[in-house]
């Protein structure tokens, strides 16, 4: 009999190494399970996780704009914009013409973007789509091409309204204006959504909202929309009559120091800035910056009624018209001969507001000025706003006084020389100026004494109203109006004064007996052989102050006496 033994008995080292080895891959298999599912668990769920699931922005409204009445100036609305997948749409080219077709784009211009991005799984198609249009581009069912809500800004009152609201990019950011100055207020916090989706990128389940979006919060201006589109209308219409390069107004309440009306032109349209230069975008009222002239001898006179050295009954001589002050010549339009202060008002006599300054030294008036925010920030805290230049000299010159008297050798924007009418306006007080609207208005810092603010009122009124007096033309029929002409020679840049190109102005108050607004209107380069400011400037101002008197009720204050006519007695057997 034979015995026959296993095979691994002839081998028994090689049957060993076969066990152990089968052994060990067991073991590493077995350790392998316990790391993936038991040690590993929460980092391959969390890979998974990554494959799988998505968390999805949700789109923040921003905050509204709107005027003092609730207006919207600046409002979101929803909109659809298109991406797609490049490497998903690269294969599907038999789609590409209907696809550029309903994009309104031309095939060979999709074709080539398409495939110069084929290898990013991004691109848009297009942004802020309406909703309606947008739909009808995914209802094509393109593989690769997607939806997502977004918010565009749209500007409700376009031009009339463009400078100070500014506008936003393509990303809702703020870029001008109130939209950039005020840019952290008005965004929303965006929330966040979990979905679940394809390695494609499809949308196979809405899991939850992780966080909610937060919207922007909303801005009330202290600016009144009827009084903006008067405003825009009338100074349009003056450039178009003296053929002007631009122009400013602003309308300010003068217990409040709220801006109810600030426009500029040339202007744009904040919706459609496919044409747009960067000269249009300038809010010129805060920007840009000019010698004053004449409306500044409102305030020589009253520094020097302040000074007590003065009243308004005060005789000078202006004759011959001229005066020679060290190597300059003053001189007036005529030889208006003796005048009182008040003359000097009414006539805008260059020559009386220098004998002023020059008898009273240009330190008072200097001091006045910086007072009435001559040289510093408004306040408002507009994007880019200048301060002009109010000189400061350690011994003043005698040409320099005269010069600083009658408003030239500093510089100064539309909205400073509205704040010092302003305080005119106001008793004498400044309060802070605001693009917001104020529930509270602040009682203000006294700068002017009362008594010395009425009689300079009481001059400008004689500035429209008087005989001969310069600003006629801004008078409001029912109305007591005050203000003060100006016609300032641009300076060139080369330095000096160019002969040929001026600034119209006009700055003023009303009503006189309770003034309640402050405006001034400023005309650049008038070029139709008008250019003074009586002629120019002046009819704007009425025109305005006009709609702010009867927009906002104020009773008149000019109106005739009523004649009071005795009657006939009614006979008997006369009644109807």
């Amino acid at each position: 009999m034979i015995n026959i033994k296993p095979n691994g008995s002839l081998h028994p080292w090689r049957f060993r190494l076969v066990i152990g080895l089968l052994g060990l891959c067991c073991a590493v298999i077995s350790w392998q399970i316990v790391q993936l599912q038991v040690l590993d668990g929460g980092f391959l769920r969390s890979q998974g996780d990554k494959r799988s699931v998505r968390h999805v922005a949700i789109p923040a409204h921003r905050g509204q704009i709107t005027d003092r009445h609730g207006e919207p100036l600046a409002v979101s609305t929803p909109v659809m914009t298109l991406w797609a997948n490049p490497t998903q749409l690269i294969h599907q080219e038999s789609r590409w013409p209907e696809l550029a077709k309903a994009l309104g784009t031309d095939l060979k211009t999709f074709a080539d973007r398409l495939k110069a991005n084929a290898k990013r799984e991004f691109i848009y198609l297009r942004r802020h789509m309406t909703p309606q249009d947008g739909e009808v581009i995914t209802d094509l069912k393109v593989p690769g091409v997607y939806s997502i809500e977004e918010y565009r800004r749209f500007y409700p009152a376009g031009e009339v309204a463009a400078h100070l609201v500014g506008f936003t990019n393509v990303d809702e950011k703020g870029q001008e204006g109130l939209e950039l100055a005020y840019n952290e207020w008005l965004e929303g916090v965006p929330g966040s959504r979990q979905v679940l989706q394809d390695r494609r990128g499809r949308l196979i389940k809405d899991v939850q909202v992780v966080r909610n979006a937060r919207p922007g919060n909303d801005l009330r201006m202290s600016i009144d929309l009827r009084l903006q589109y008067i405003a825009h209308r009338e100074l349009r219409e003056a450039l178009k009559e003296f053929g002007a390069k631009g122009g400013s107004v602003v309308l300010l309440d003068v217990h409040s120091g709220e801006v109810l009306a600030m426009v500029n032109h040339p202007a744009y349209n904040p919706n459609n800035r496919t044409n747009l230069k960067p000269g249009m975008m300038r809010n010129r009222a805060l920007i840009d910056v000019f010698e004053p002239g004449s409306p500044i001898k409102t305030f020589t006179v009253a520094a020097g009624l302040m000074s007590g050295r003065y009243q308004p009954s005060t005789v000078m001589d202006t004759r011959p018209g001229t005066m020679r002050v060290s190597t300059m010549t003053v001189h007036d339009i005529h030889n208006y001969g003796v005048l009182d202060v008040s003359g000097v008002m009414l006539k805008s006599s260059n020559v009386g507001a220098a004998k002023i300054a020059l008898d009273i030294g240009a330190e008072p008036i200097r001091d006045l000025l910086q007072q009435l925010g001559m040289g510093e920030y408004t306040g408002l805290g507009f994007p880019g706003e200048s301060v002009g230049t109010l000189p400061s000299h350690r011994r003043w010159r005698p040409v320099e006084t005269a010069t600083l008297s009658y408003g030239y050798g500093l510089s100064t924007t539309a909205t400073q020389l509205a704040q010092a009418y302003a305080v005119l306006g106001n008793g004498g007080r400044r309060v802070p100026l605001s693009l917001l609207k104020i529930e509270n208005p602040e009682p203000g810092e006294q700068i002017i004494p009362a008594d010395v603010n009425q009689q300079v009122l009481t001059m400008l009124r004689s500035v429209v109203d008087g005989e001969g007096g310069t600003g006629s033309r801004a008078r409001v029929p029912g109305y007591q109006i005050g203000g003060k002409t100006g016609t300032v020679h641009k300076t060139l840049a080369t330095g000096g004064y160019a002969k040929d190109r001026y600034r119209s102005v006009f700055a003023g108050v009303a009503p006189i007996s309770n003034p309640r607004f402050a405006a001034v209107v400023v005309v650049d380069e008038p070029s139709d052989g008008k250019y003074y400011g009586g002629l120019v400037a002046a009819p704007v101002f009425g025109q305005v102050m006009a709609g702010a008197l009867r927009l906002m009720d104020i009773p008149p204050d000019d109106m005739p006496e009523l004649q009071q006519v005795e009657l006939p007695p009614i006979k008997e057997g006369t009644r109807g």
